[in-house]
């Protein structure tokens, strides 16, 4: 299940994809029309902007806008930054992976089904962007 965190983080991504064309966009004006705890975007964005996702601008008509466009932001990558693995076990995560404890991976029937779901998954994810999910 997606976290808060992330679904403010594709709530505020799509904003800003349908309002791309017209330039930055205030935070309060995210907040505000996508129903976003403003100090929680305040976080959200920082580190998409950390992330070099988005970029901003400080003074008259300044606002967050994209460092690179919409297309080319991988909803993988953004889930990625907001939870972490996308796998659903250590031992199957690609970027995270981590040796479960008292396990033997070959032998494991979970392990291989859960490299399934993690390829599905994935098949998805890499293949969508934050334009695809947009009204744009």
């Amino acid at each position: 299940m997606l976290s808060k965190k992330t679904q403010y983080a594709f709530k505020a991504l799509m904003y800003l994809a349908e309002k791309d064309a017209e330039g930055p966009v205030l935070i309060a004006e995210i907040s505000k029309k996508k129903k976003i705890p403003l100090k929680f975007l305040e976080n959200i964005l920082l580190e998409l902007k950390k992330a070099d996702i988005l970029d901003s601008k400080k003074g008259k008509g300044g606002g967050y806008f994209f460092k690179i466009p919409p297309s080319k932001i991988k909803l993988s990558l953004v889930l990625r930054l907001m939870e972490g693995p996308i796998a659903l076990l250590p031992c199957v995560s690609l970027n995270f992976y981590e040796k479960c404890k008292n396990c033997d991976e070959r032998a494991c029937g979970l392990n291989r089904v859960m490299i399934e779901v993690r390829d599905a998954s994935l098949a998805i994810l890499e293949n969508k962007t934050v334009a695809d999910i947009s009204n744009c």
